[in-house]
């Protein structure tokens, strides 16, 4: 099948695509990337290996797009579809107080000293 990578045709098979990428070890998954036999490469590991051109000379869409017309299966980023709320917090763990926050002041307006207990109308200490 011609597809079109860094603005050059390429005939590319599934078989060649496979057999060019036996015996090459994938790289870390940071981004976009496709399961090539039992294995999982980086898109962009995988456009390196088979046009044999430099990374920058063409984008992880490109291969991306081959290699589903190819019928591979291509995955998103790891934890693009998980991203999880700032202000979230499990049951497990209570929201801490934060540094730099002040004490909580008691009803006449008198924050006690750190190592004096207040008694139970909170205005004497002992």
């Amino acid at each position: 099948m011609l597809c079109v990578i860094a603005r050059y045709p390429f005939e590319l098979t599934k078989h060649g695509v496979l057999d060019s990428m036996a015996g090459v070890k994938p790289e870390i998954v940071t981004g976009d990337s496709v399961t090539i036999g039992r294995r999982r490469y980086p898109v962009m590991q995988v456009g390196e290996v088979i046009t044999r051109q430099d990374r920058r000379d063409f984008s992880g869409g490109e291969v991306t797009r081959a290699m589903a017309r190819l019928g591979f299966t291509c995955h998103a980023r790891p934890g693009a579809a998980q991203v999880l709320d700032a202000g979230a917090r499990t049951p497990s763990r209570p929201p801490r107080r934060r540094s730099g926050v002040p004490a909580p002041r008691t009803r006449d307006g008198v924050r006690p000293p750190p190592s004096v207990k207040d008694t139970s109308d909170g205005t004497t200490w002992q």
